[in-house]
């Protein structure tokens, strides 16, 4: 493939494609003609998506980039924002209490899965697979000293070690730069629509070059959000931390109590990395990151009433207990190349150690399942589930890539990834066991306390796998690629449950299954220049995700129905990946077009058995997903920037989703879960001088999604179409040559834009069983926020 710069200089012509492209972004084409050389030049924009350096204009696939420089003057504060600024991309947005539990990042509508799940650790992995560095892992660190983000659609096994269904989101880092010395400062402040305070973030970033072969980076950020959600209806406790019984224990009277803005959130994250550069084509990058998130709640409000007939406000939740949570992640990562002449061999190997816990409100979902009679319906129920989970991976990957010189070029990638998995739940029915001394101290020993429900996972995996590709030059236009993946997968699932607050229930049970699976999946592709700016090209790919096993217990008084047997086991789904693509520059206008299909096999489905809850993955039959992606980006005037993204998915069911026991989950052509049909982002930006070698910059930028389902049922317990919405940001920013201050202003509407819900009739309050609370909420995006960044270099 020609390697070349994008600049305005280049002939302008008007393609077919071309001409589509600007009538879609609502530019008139004789505009557009007589503008492109006036316009500013286009920046190349250079990858290494490919896993070598080049243009993004020559991957024959559709891939986005968004720079570190672009994340600072936007001053985009989370992954879902930034997510939100890339088209096509969509993800559950949690706020920040258990961001980091499950990955929720969905491109090309491949998603069985809840909109609502997060609280707790599953074993499927995400259809996207998300990349710290070399280094595979959902972490959702602070989006700190990046140097760029690169969104890869479709399948990517034919170049990375760990395997993917929809896509690929690649964080790469800032490196040591051995040319100076120096570093940068800055601090926030803000204030969001509904909190009585003012959150603050500081960050520092300094690197030491000590010679011109050995750097340090290091970075270190403090968060501090204020918090949002009230939550109004929280039991008053008393010193051992249950329920106020004014009234005597045997009487139902509670006493009740609030907190304001208790979704606060305190987080510290820090880098160190060191370079060294031995000798000529030798690069050794060592690096450690660490992040701690302390959470108070959820962001999440409740709509409706609470057990009084009070209507909740907009930021009030109706949990009659706080729900706080709280993780560490450290990761360590080596990342190694030595140039060999004819091919770079690159060496990453990393281990790392993600833990995390939870407090969340389960009183609704006893009240509303019946399970509160189970337990007499006892005064002032109040049910935690206290919920941990901890994923534990050492990660070894060999890639050996051609310098690209030849008329072959190569990808050849080994990868090996050693991980531990676990997850587990306590449920405690607070003062449950108090208050049945008081009522039958004659039986005060059939009670052995409030803890009521035991739950333990343990899992390991240990995945291996070969990939690589073949790309010919067969002339100077035309490209023929193909790829293979053989992987082989073994793991193993250890289950644990016990209900033992009753004496004569208690029987722990135990489960062992294991699973192994292997398989080979391929790629091609063919890309033909068509003139110096413009790309046609077309791919057939496969994409996978491993299965494991899920061991239900079959035996013992927590015993699943036989038929579960044939459940034990999850295979890993599959899917092959169709699409058509343009890509190509008019002038100072940069556009990617392409059409796709997604045939997925086996899908994946995070749920729970129906007796005793225990947390499974279910294979269904067949799903698809078809639509356009459309991405442009230019420069109208020399100091007026634009991008504009659409991307319509039609992602359904292609075959009934049953159950083992063949119930029926969902029938064939139901919409597939947070798949929005139409998804748009929309950015302008201008930058002004000034004198004093100061500049101004302007930025606006938006989003809009249509509605989307909640989950993939047919129960009333959880489907529930979401409504569309939109949300824009801007900011404006004074810039000298040492120090920036920066004005933005986040979802200026002030849009709920909800993602995901918890519905009344799973959790929802229950006055006539003594729940007065109310536990439905809405996964509700951040609200209208205002905020002053200040930075200094030096």
């Amino acid at each position: 493939m020609k390697k070349h710069a994008v600049t305005a200089a280049a002939t302008p012509h008007l393609s077919v494609a071309t001409a589509v492209a600007c009538i879609l972004a609502g530019v008139p084409l004789s505009a557009l003609a007589a503008e492109s050389d006036a316009a500013g030049a286009l920046e190349e924009v250079v990858v290494t998506a490919t896993r070598r350096a080049e243009n993004i204009l020559d991957v024959p696939y559709n891939i986005s980039a968004i720079s570190g420089e672009q994340i600072e003057a936007r001053q985009i504060l989370d992954t879902p924002e930034l997510l939100r600024s890339i088209p096509g991309v969509g993800i559950v947005d949690r706020g920040a209490r258990n961001a980091a539990v499950v990955n929720s990042i969905r491109i090309r509508g491949l998603n069985v899965d809840s909109s609502a799940l997060g609280d707790y650790a599953v074993s499927a992995i995400s259809t996207v697979t998300t990349y710290v560095g070399d280094t595979p892992i959902f972490a959702n660190f602070l989006l700190r000293d990046i140097s760029r983000v690169e969104v890869l659609r479709g399948p990517q096994g034919t170049l990375y070690g760990s395997g993917s269904l929809g896509g690929t989101v690649r964080y790469v880092l800032s490196e040591p730069s051995f040319e100076d010395t120096g570093g940068r400062v800055s601090a926030s402040f803000s204030k969001v629509d509904g909190s009585d305070s003012v959150g603050w973030t500081g960050d520092a970033i300094f690197n030491l070059a000590l010679s011109d072969k050995f750097a340090i980076r290091a970075n270190l950020s403090r968060l501090d959000y204020p918090g949002i959600t009230d939550y109004v209806n929280l039991y008053e406790l008393d010193a051992g931390g249950l329920p106020v019984a004014p009234m005597g224990l045997l009487s139902p009277a509670a006493s009740y109590t609030s907190k304001k803005d208790a979704d606060t959130a305190e987080t510290w994250y820090g880098r160190l990395s060191a370079r060294w550069q031995p000798a000529d084509g030798w690069d050794l990058t060592l690096s450690h990151f660490y992040q701690d998130d302390e959470i108070g709640g959820r962001r999440q409000p409740t709509r409706g009433v609470d057990g009084f007939g009070r209507v909740y406000g907009e930021y009030e939740n109706g949990s009659i207990q706080l729900e706080p949570s709280n993780r560490d992640v450290n990761l360590t990562m080596l990342e190694a190349s030595v140039d060999l002449g004819f091919a770079t061999l690159t060496s990453s190997s990393s281990v790392y150690d993600h833990e995390g816990d939870s407090i969340s409100e389960n009183t609704g979902f006893y009240a509303q399942s019946g399970f509160l009679s189970f337990y007499y319906n006892y005064p002032r129920p109040m049910a935690s589930a206290v919920r941990t989970y901890r994923d534990k991976a050492f990660i070894q990957e060999l890639r050996l890539v051609s310098n690209g010189e030849g008329a072959l070029d190569y990808v050849v990638g080994l990868y090996y990834q050693d991980q531990d998995l676990r997850s587990t739940q306590d449920s405690f029915l607070r003062g449950f066991k108090r208050w049945w001394d008081a009522f039958l101290p004659g039986a005060a020993g059939a009670v052995t306390g409030d803890r009521d429900f035991i739950y333990r996972r343990d899992e390991s995996f240990k995945d291996k796998a070969i990939y690589g590709e073949l790309t010919w030059h067969a002339t100077d236009r035309l490209s023929l690629t193909g790829g293979l993946r053989y992987f082989d997968n073994k793991s193993q699932n250890d289950t644990f449950v016990d209900v033992p607050v009753y004496t004569s229930l208690s029987d722990p049970t135990a489960a062992t299954f294991i699973a192994e699976e292997d398989d080979v999946l391929f790629k091609g592709n063919v890309s033909f220049t068509l003139g110096d700016d413009e790309l046609l090209y077309g791919t057939v790919s496969q994409g996978y995700r491993r299965g494991g096993a899920n061991a239900i217990p079959l035996s013992g008084n927590f015993a699943e129905a036989p038929i579960w047997a044939t459940a034990q086991q999850f295979d890993s789904d599959t899917v092959t990946n169709y699409e058509i693509g343009l890509k190509g520059t008019i002038g100072a206008l940069r556009y990617d077009a392409n059409v796709f299909r997604i045939d997925w096999d086996d899908p994946q489905l995070s749920t729970a058995t129906p007796f005793w809850g225990y947390y499974i993955t279910l294979n269904g039959d067949k799903a698809q997903t078809s639509g356009v992606e459309l991405q442009l980006q230019g420069n109208l005037t020399e100091r007026l920037g634009f991008g504009l993204g659409y991307t319509y998915t039609d992602a359904e069911l292609a075959a009934d989703f049953r159950s083992v026991t063949g119930a029926l989950i969902e029938s064939d052509g139901a919409r597939l879960p947070g798949a929005p049909e139409s998804m748009v982002t929309a950015s302008l930006n201008y930058r002004q001088p000034l004198s004093g070698n100061k500049s101004l910059y302007l930025n606006l930028s938006g989003y809009y999604q249509s509605e989307s389902e909640n989950a993939l049922s047919r129960s009333a317990l959880f489907d529930a179409t979401l409504d569309s919405f939109s949300i824009w940001d801007a900011s404006v920013a004074l810039v000298a040559e040492k120090w920036s201050a920066t004005l933005w202003l986040k979802n200026i509407g002030n849009e709920a834009g909800t993602t995901g819900v918890y519905k009344e009739q799973y959790m929802g309050t229950a006055p006539a069983v003594g729940y007065f609370g109310n536990a439905s909420k809405d996964l509700i995006s951040l609200p209208r926020t205002v905020g002053l960044t200040l930075s200094y270099s030096f």
